[in-house]
């Protein structure tokens, strides 16, 4: 069976042209909010602080602060480039049109995992005006920002497909997206905390993400980065699984 390549790129341009037309709203917020956590976390307060695995503290949180904005985009692109069809009563073209679930997929998690990227990369240089950092290994940084990204917008795609109100698409990254990721060592080593606590971290999923990205930089991670890698390939399946069933039982799809 061959691929509608036409149906793809029209869902993902599409998407990405709504992106641009909001470029103060989808870029130009979170690049400004997180340059204020640069600023207070990493020129105020980091230059009081010891070096942690050898790494400046405003280096240190580079990571973890792109990982926060990645994370939260993430679900915010895909969920609502799929709620608003949904909305609009629009999703039903897509529905009787000759488009498989994979290429729906490519087309609206393609679009929201390249504007995920793109925010992470800009974030990255922005991060350059106010601390120094160095990538050790800037393949694997990529690859993780790429994968980290796609998984997570299979994940707000099914909070777009769940949700029934605007309200709903903001329950799930601000209550509990944004104080996991608080939570998961964005802003310390896991290390530092009591022996207690260290075990209760590592229930965190994100505590997986941000040490398998900051091992990219660094070379540094309270957990291995196979061990990193395979809780966000297992995320991703269990994501994959799960939109294979909103697919075939057009759970609240067709309602």
């Amino acid at each position: 069976m061959s691929i509608n390549t036409y149906a793809i790129r029209a869902i993902y341009r599409f998407e990405l042209s709504r992106w641009f037309r909001t470029l103060g709203q989808s870029l130009a917020t979170p690049v400004i909010s997180t340059s204020l956590y640069f600023i207070v976390f990493g020129s105020a307060i980091g230059s009081r602080m010891a070096n942690i695995d050898g790494v400046s503290y405003g280096a240190f949180i580079v990571p973890g602060l792109i990982m926060l904005s990645v994370l939260t985009e993430s679900i915010s692109n895909a969920s609502f480039g799929i709620y608003m069809p949904k909305f609009t009563g629009t999703i039903y073209e897509v529905l009787s049109a000759p488009i498989s679930m994979v290429e729906t997929l490519l087309g609206y998690v393609g679009a929201a995992a390249t504007k995920s990227m793109m925010l992470g990369l800009i974030i990255l240089a922005t991060a350059r005006l106010f601390v120094d950092y160095h990538i050790e290994h800037p393949v694997w940084m990529v690859l993780f920002l790429m994968l980290i990204s796609v998984t997570f917008c299979l994940f707000g795609f099914i909070i777009g497909v769940w949700a029934d109100g605007f309200e709903k698409l903001q329950i799930v990254p601000m209550l509990i997206v944004t104080p996991l990721t608080f939570l998961g060592g964005s802003f310390y080593s896991i290390s530092m905390l009591p022996p207690f606590w260290q075990k209760v971290a590592l229930l965190n999923p994100v505590v997986y993400l941000v040490n398998g990205f900051r091992w990219s930089f660094y070379g540094v991670a309270d957990v291995s980065i196979g061990l990193s890698l395979t809780m966000t390939a297992a995320f991703m399946l269990l994501c994959l699984v799960l939109l294979a069933w909103i697919f075939r039982t057009g759970y609240r799809l067709k309602v």
